[in-house]
């Protein structure tokens, strides 16, 4: 049985460990400079800056899933959640750990006021844009990613 909950400080080991896998699947794993310890601090410190849910195997009391979110505000649309990732390590994708989680969040975005969602999903990631189209998803044409490393 999977358990869905908040996110704690004390999760940051294992959910980096999704993240490092999922970095894995994405063949970017050379691209990762984050830390764990960084991660906390910024998640859990005095102004996080992210919000972490959090899907549990009740048996192993294992983390097996995470979806890791922010705000953000669009001059157009107002206050918008940002889903960064959902990540489900792999021997437990299949099992609607992924729908638990995006159904969390969507429920998170509701109790804060949202006025909707927004993500990106790798246009290379079948699985992916099939499991999100069954929620209704609207895939935006015509945008390019934009970034400035430092």
């Amino acid at each position: 049985m999977i358990s869905i909950r908040p996110g704690t400080r004390a999760d940051i080991p294992q959910a980096f460990d999704l993240v490092t896998e999922l970095a894995v699947y994405e063949l970017a794993a050379d691209q990762v400079s984050n830390t764990a310890e960084q991660m906390a601090d910024d998640g859990f410190g005095a102004n996080p800056l992210f919000g972490l849910i959090i899907a549990e195997d009740s048996d192993t009391q294992k983390i097996v899933g995470i979806a890791l979110y922010y705000f953000r505000y669009s001059t157009w649309k107002g206050k918008r959640l940002y889903l960064e990732d959902i990540i489900v390590t792999e021997t437990f994708r299949g099992y609607g750990v992924g729908k638990l989680l995006l159904d969390a969040t969507i429920e998170m975005a509701h109790e804060t006021h949202c006025t909707g969602m927004m993500w990106q999903v790798l246009d290379w990631n079948k699985p992916a844009i099939g499991f999100y189209q069954q929620f209704g998803t609207r895939f935006d044409d015509g945008w390019t990613n934009c970034h400035l490393d430092f």
